[in-house]
C-alpha cells in the first residue's frame, strides 16, 4: 500500500482551540515560499532550497494530496502536518506503517501550536484507521522534535546514522478503540 488509503479526502477542516488543520489554499503559496527556503526550519532536514528557485517552481495553488494538512492560526498558514506511509523507508521498523511529519514556521514555534496540531492530526488518524501505529523519525539532535515526540507518545524503537546525523525512530502503538 503506497498511501494511507484515505478513502474521502479532503475531510472536513479539523478545528482545535486555537488552529485549523485544512487543505492547501492559493493564499498559503507565500508561507509555503518561507516554509520550504528557512534555513531554521531546515536545520536538520538537509537545508533550505533556494527561495528564487521556489518563487519559480511553486504552483499558484500548493499542492494537495491526501494526508497532507496545512495548520491555520486566525487565516493564515503557519505550518504544515503530513501523514502518510512509510514506503521505501531504510528501517524495516517504519516500513509500511503511518508516518507523521510535521514543518512549522519559526515565528510559530514556543507555542504549543505543533503539539496542538500533531495532537488533533493523531486524534483524526485514529478515528479513520483504528488499530494503526504511527512512527517519527527525527535527528536525535533536533530536541524540540524529540520533545514533541515523547509527548504525543512516540517511544523508541531504534537510533540509526542516515544523512551524516544520528536519527531516532519512534513508535506510537495504536489508539486503543472504546468499547
Amino acid at each position: 500500500m503506497t498511501e494511507l488509503g484515505f478513502a474521502t479526502w479532503p475531510p472536513a477542516p479539523i478545528r482545535t482551540e486555537r488552529l485549523v488543520l485544512r487543505e492547501p489554499e492559493p493564499r498559503d503559496r507565500a508561507a509555503f515560499v518561507e516554509l520550504l527556503a528557512s534555513p531554521e526550519v531546515h536545520t536538520y532536514l538537509g537545508g533550505p532550497r533556494p527561495h528564487d528557485e521556489l518563487e519559480r517552481e511553486l504552483p499558484e495553488t500548493p499542492q494537495r494530496w491526501p494526508g497532507s494538512f496545512v495548520v491555520d492560526r486566525g487565516g493564515s498558514m503557519i505550518g504544515q502536518i503530513l501523514l502518510r506511509r512509510a514506503t521505501g523507508h531504510s528501517r524495516p521498523a517504519a516500513t509500511g506503517k503511518a508516518d507523521l511529519g510535521y514543518l512549522f514556521l519559526p515565528r510559530a514555534w514556543g507555542f504549543g501550536y505543533a503539539a496542538e496540531a500533531c495532537a488533533a492530526a493523531l486524534d483524526w488518524f485514529d478515528g479513520m484507521f483504528p488499530g494503526e501505529p504511527m512512527v517519527l523519525t527525527t535527528q536525535t539532535a533536533n530536541v524540540g522534535s524529540m520533545r514533541l515526540a515523547a509527548k504525543l507518545g512516540f517511544t523508541e524503537v531504534e537510533r540509526f546514522q542516515a544523512w551524516d546525523a544520528e536519527q531516532w525512530l519512534g513508535l506510537r502503538p495504536p489508539a486503543t478503540p472504546y468499547t
